[in-house]
């Protein structure tokens, strides 16, 4: 069963951050805040998590359109070819947000994710997504706690979410209650800037 832990967003406890990115470093799957939705991640480099993840969405791994959360924009260019500096600017004003990036991923994407053309970016405004990254060293692959449902609370209360979830996961956070409007998306791979779904994000933004 999974362990559910209490993490304060003004002031998160560094030793409750390091029990989840233990949790991480040893493959295992957390469900985490962000500035949206919960998310379920893993560790971008722990291949077994990355199948666990994929199989619980009832995807394959390598057509999986995961998240990559990051702590900055200089983790972005780890997994991004060179970004032209308008494109930089627009990253610059919306990040830290409730904002996903589609951009063009690089030669050094995990193995997992090589033959994806894009890779989608998020910088959460949300202090316990990203201390827990930055303690980890490097981005964690997301995706969003869909609903069978529909029933929004359960998206939303921690405590709702580990009775949903605790058998499938390996640690629960509860960092207070999430939103239910996930994250507005933004294709920057091409010429012209395209949202692809309209969230809590103002997509006006550019």
């Amino acid at each position: 069963m999974a362990e559910f832990i209490k993490i304060y967003e003004d002031k998160p406890s560094e030793a409750a951050i390091k029990k989840v990115v233990d949790v991480l470093r040893n493959g295992g799957l957390v469900i985490y805040p962000t500035d949206t939705v919960y998310g379920l991640g893993c560790d971008i480099t722990n291949t077994k998590a990355l199948e666990r993840i994929a199989k619980i969405k009832d995807v394959k791994l390598e057509k999986a359109n995961f998240s990559f959360v990051c702590s900055d924009l200089s983790n972005i260019s780890d997994y991004v070819k060179q970004i032209d500096t308008s494109t930089f600017k627009i990253l610059k004003r919306a990040l830290p947000g409730p904002y996903t990036f589609i951009l063009p991923g690089n030669n050094d994407l995990p193995k997992e994710f090589r033959k994806k053309k894009t890779v989608g970016i998020r910088v959460p405004d949300n202090n316990i997504a990203l201390e827990i990254v930055k303690m980890l060293g490097n981005p964690i692959v997301s995706t969003s706690i869909h609903d069978d449902d529909e029933v929004l609370e359960y998206s939303t209360d921690p405590e709702l979410i580990f009775e949903k979830w605790q058998n499938r996961v390996d640690l629960v956070i509860d960092g207070g209650y999430g939103d239910n409007v996930g994250s507005t998306i933004i294709d920057l791979s091409g010429y012209e800037p395209v949202v692809l779904r309209e969230g809590k994000g103002d997509p006006d933004i550019f």
